[in-house]
């Protein structure tokens, strides 16, 4: 067998692999000794079939099949042993293949292209600026947040004659009588130049309604209705509102009653600890999202800025070849070049990690998968409380699915290694801004 190597550039070659007939005669031989053995054909008895007859029913196939096998082999174990570094995987050349005579030939030659990934750096340093952010807790951000808890932990009341935020009970009826159905309208929930009609009413009124013009969220409209949305898509038409009763949350106020309700008995015990408490939680609740962003923002950086050459056309070729179909030319034309930013981002990765001498231990692992452990079941309490646990269960999540538990953890361990990599070495600046501010810069 003779294999070479052409090279047609930095990032495309192609792998030509020579067989004559002694490479393969042996395997084919023995191949068709084993068909022999087991062959079923009428008039023989089971491992008796004549060598000769199996050669002349089954010995281009086998041919084929061994000749296969071996090519596969050879062209993996090449590109290992060149220490090649291969985009996805060799593509065969068809040109030479097809032209194949394989009932009369006993050399033959096969041509596989490669994509190749030609060397490039990443530079980690202080001239790489990133911004990150902080959510900055504003009046407006409180205002609210204090509201909807006031009324979470509000007094209930139903008073006599409804006002703005008020929810009313009763049945919503079509006036040809096909949708009838018992439930609780939130004033809100109706387009505001509609909800005067349903202000001042009082128990046993009945509100004559255009269910179109009135309710124009189908989500809303449906849940009002008992409905799918996909059955009231077109519904249009007079519906009454007959009032039963009329529900009115009165605000809680600012007390020990609520500091406790919120976050637990004594754990804050003024108003003053009550806001700065809210102010962090709502901090907390958005560091996961302003984290994403920063992580989102450092590959986006580095995707930009490191030149990485692509072998496009085998890239394309690659794509189109190895997914069973579910990419198609034109899923291609739309989404190659995220396709490319995917691939980019994953090779700056495998640079990193190889320039920093990036490690992930199975000690690392196994922490990884405690921590997932305790947040899906409330968090340290959790695991203070199975402590002596802990471990057996990690060990139980990380040797399910066939070890593919334990691959995702450690892939996303040594994601996370090597962003505290970049990190360190990059210039971050920080800036606060409101929730409002940060999901325009996230829209942008």
């Amino acid at each position: 067998m003779n294999i070479t190597l052409d090279k047609k550039s930095n990032v495309e070659a192609s792998i030509k692999v020579k067989l004559i007939e002694e490479d393969y005669q042996n395997k084919v031989e023995e191949k068709v000794k084993e068909y022999a053995k087991t062959a079923s054909i009428k008039g023989f008895r089971p491992g008796k079939v004549p060598i000769g007859l199996v050669k002349k029913m089954y010995g281009k196939s086998i041919l084929v099949e061994e000749v296969n096998h071996m090519l596969s082999h050879a062209v993996n174990d090449y590109v290992k042993e060149q220490s090649l570094k291969i985009i996805g995987q060799p593509l065969p050349n068809h040109s030479n293949a097809d032209k194949i005579n394989w009932d009369t030939q006993k050399e033959f030659e096969f041509d596989f292209d490669l994509g190749l990934i030609d060397e490039f750096k990443v530079d980690l340093s202080s001239k790489h600026k990133v911004k990150s952010y902080t959510i900055k807790v504003d009046d407006k951000t409180m205002s609210e947040t204090l509201d909807n808890l006031k009324k979470q932990f509000g007094t209930m009341t139903n008073p006599d004659i409804s006002e703005v935020g008020d929810s009313l009970f009763g049945t919503l009826s079509q006036d040809t009588g096909e949708i009838s159905n018992e439930t609780l309208l939130d004033i809100s929930d109706v387009e505001k130049k509609f909800q005067k009609q349903f202000v001042g009413v009082k128990k046993d009124d009945i509100i004559n309604i255009d269910i179109e013009k009135a309710f124009q969220n189908v989500t809303t409209l449906a849940t009002l209705l008992g409905q799918s949305e996909a059955d009231i898509q077109d519904l249009k038409g007079k519906f009454t509102f007959t009032v039963k009763n009329i529900n009115r949350t009165e605000p809680g106020e600012l007390n020990q009653e609520m500091y406790d309700k919120v976050f637990g008995p004594d754990t804050v015990k003024s108003e003053e600890e009550f806001l700065n408490k809210i102010s962090d939680t709502i901090s907390g609740n958005y560091s996961r999202e302003t984290s994403m962003f920063l992580e989102n923002s450092i590959r986006d950086h580095f995707v930009e800025k490191t030149k990485i050459e692509i072998p496009n056309d085998f890239l394309k070729r690659w794509l189109l070849a190895s997914n069973d179909g579910k990419v198609t030319e034109e899923v291609l034309e739309k989404e190659y070049d995220l396709y490319v930013s995917s691939l980019k981002w994953d090779l700056i990765k495998s640079k990193i990690a190889e320039d920093n001498e990036v490690k992930v231990e199975n000690e690392d692992v196994l922490a990884k998968s405690k921590a997932m452990i305790m947040e899906q079941f409330g968090g340290q309490g959790f695991g203070d409380q199975f402590a002596d646990k802990l471990d057996e269960f990690a060990d139980n999540y990380l040797k399910a699915n066939n070890g593919e538990n334990y691959m995702n953890v450690f892939t996303e361990v040594h994601g996370q290694k090597i962003m505290e990599v970049i990190k360190e070495k990059i210039s971050i600046t920080d800036k606060s801004v409101s929730i409002d501010e940060f999901q325009k810069i996230v829209a942008n």
